[in-house]
């Protein structure tokens, strides 16, 4: 059978344009171009065999595919060539002869060869190609869809003008840190699949769930499927195969709707972000749609982000003081260090910069300079004989977790050489059994340097009495919300509180101090309960440094 040159060569040529812009393997395109030249070559089937490795090669374990089958082949009669693959993975092809009785001449030998090759080719481009998309799309613990494909996905949506069809949620698996602890990360992984393999069976085609990191997601579903969405976010019992045990997975959650001023997948995503970070920070409510207002906060969040470094650098924030008084005397006994930030002429508001500080965990290089500060202050009024008092200094939560906090504030007091009795280091009472035995071990440790501790804004948190029963504070900074109720009256009840806790602080050895102190009636009635030490604006407000100096 003479061989066909001239319609072998077209073929070719007609495979080769088809493979170069196709990178799918069974797109028809290709399937045709591939029909074309098996049957010139007398090629009745293609099979091939991946292996990942040798080793799975010698037990016969890989991936069985067939490229082509157009005819009867001849099972005795076939062109076999295996290729090695990156990292050490083998492809055997098998390319099987038409059952016509009549053998390959030499020409088609090596054309089939040339065929060979040619498909080893582009099935190695072919399998790049989706790892590479595997990579850029996929979260690589989970396989769930990932930021690059919310991005991809979107814009998509905006070029087809039918983003204002959807919805977007952006939101974070409340406290599952404490789920990761109580039942192990590869549980707890498993329980968050869950709940979010639940959420995807809620959404149909054109919804999908992508994993921005750790415990955090967003999700595009169409407007009407809201009801659906919020309620899954609200949260629900989960229970695990093994244990039946059972773990509530809620959610702080942050909702778009798309609108007709969206350009960008970012407009989704920072609208999103924006009233999630406000339902994080919310005691109320832990689901919030956006509204302009919020894009503002989160453009000032952003900014002050941005400015943080340089202030740092140009000490732009200052050290205020607010004196707490010892009652039977009136005699100024300590101070609060408070920090006011001067910028452009202005003083920026703590509310303004310290929730956002805390949130990027700049908060925590704030508390370090607070601390220096304080320290040089203390030293200066040492070295030039004036009086000094027991300074506290404020150190938030999101230090825990840095094995050396201990080290460093030891670092700064001894730098300065501050006797160990001037300082105290305050510490916001902790909501979760995340970080309290962080909170135990710095506190011990402080301990036995003799450096004084205060638990600020006691009776707020969820595990209050916990916390004094299990770390040996000196000092309870109570609330002032046990001062007044919403009339400024203080009701019975928190009156009985208020004596109980001052009466059971006191029985364990620790001092009680009451901020927020603003009248005659509030201190009359914390000396009877046996409070002695005070702050507030009854006393005095927070103080820049030299009129602080002259109180002394």
């Amino acid at each position: 059978m003479e061989f066909d040159a001239k319609k072998y060569a077209d073929a070719m040529d007609h495979f080769h344009i088809q493979i170069a812009d196709v990178s799918d393997i069974y797109a028809p395109e290709v399937g045709a171009a591939l029909d074309e030249v098996c049957r010139v070559l007398r090629v009745a089937k293609i099979d091939v065999r991946f292996y990942d490795t040798v080793g799975m090669e010698r037990k016969k374990k890989g991936e069985y595919v067939t490229m082509y089958h157009g005819a009867e082949p001849d099972e005795s009669a076939a062109y076999i060539k295996r290729e090695t693959l990156g990292g050490g993975g083998v492809a055997i092809y098998t390319l099987y002869k038409v059952n016509d009785g009549i053998e390959w001449d030499e020409n088609e030998t090596v054309r089939v060869g040339v065929l060979q090759r040619c498909l080893y080719a582009y099935n190695g481009r072919s399998r790049l190609t989706h790892i590479t998309d595997e990579l850029t799309f996929h979260d690589t613990q989970s396989g769930m869809y990932n930021l690059n494909y919310f991005t991809k996905y979107v814009n998509m949506l905006i070029t087809k003008n039918e983003i204002e069809n959807y919805g977007v949620c952006y939101f974070n698996l409340k406290h599952f840190s404490v789920v990761n602890q109580r039942f192990g990360r590869e549980k707890g992984t498993k329980i968050m699949m869950d709940y979010i393999e639940r959420l995807e069976a809620l959404l149909g085609d054109g919804e999908i769930v992508c994993r921005i990191g750790g415990d955090n997601f967003i999700t595009v579903f169409l407007k009407t499927h809201l009801d659906k969405v919020t309620a899954h976010m609200r949260g629900f019992e989960v229970v695990t195969q093994d244990t039946s045990e059972r773990a509530l997975v809620t959610t702080y959650a942050g909702y778009y709707l798309a609108d007709d001023s969206v350009r960008y997948p970012s407009d989704l995503m920072d609208r999103a972000s924006a009233a999630l970070n406000v339902a994080r920070r919310s005691r109320t409510s832990y689901e919030v749609f956006y509204n302009d207002d919020l894009l503002k906060t989160s453009y000032e969040r952003k900014r002050i982000e941005t400015l943080f470094p340089d202030a740092i650098k140009n000490e732009e924030f200052q050290v205020y003081y607010q004196p707490k008084v010892f009652m039977k005397d009136y005699q100024l006994k300590g101070a609060e260090a408070l920090c006011r930030w001067y910028h452009d002429g202005r003083v920026v508001p703590p509310d303004d910069f310290i929730p956002v500080l805390e949130q990027s965990k700049d908060i925590c290089a704030l508390d370090f300079y607070m601390l220096e500060h304080v320290c040089a202050d203390i030293r200066r009024w040492i070295d030039e004989g004036k009086r000094v008092v027991k300074v506290s200094v404020n150190f938030s939560r999101c230090h825990f977790g840095n094995s050396r906090l201990l080290q460093n504030i030891m670092d700064i007091i001894n730098r300065y050489n501050v006797p160990y009795e001037y300082i105290e280091i305050e510490l916001t009472e902790t909501t979760t059994d995340v970080n309290f035995n962080d909170l135990k071990e710095l506190v011990y440790g402080l301990r036995t340097y003799g450096i004084s501790t205060s638990v600020d804004d006691f009776g707020v948190g969820y595990s209050s009495f916990n916390l004094i029963r299990d770390i040996p504070w000196n000092v309870i900074k109570i609330d002032k919300s046990f001062l007044y109720d919403d009339k400024h009256e203080l009701s019975a009840k928190n009156r009985a509180v208020l004596k109980y806790i001052i009466a059971i602080a006191q029985e364990m050895g620790m001092v009680t101090i009451c901020e927020g102190v603003e009248t005659i009636e509030q201190i009359r009635l914390l000396k009877e309960y046996g409070c002695f030490m005070a702050q507030g604006f009854y006393f005095d407000k927070p103080l820049p440094k030299n009129v602080f100096e002259e109180k002394l």
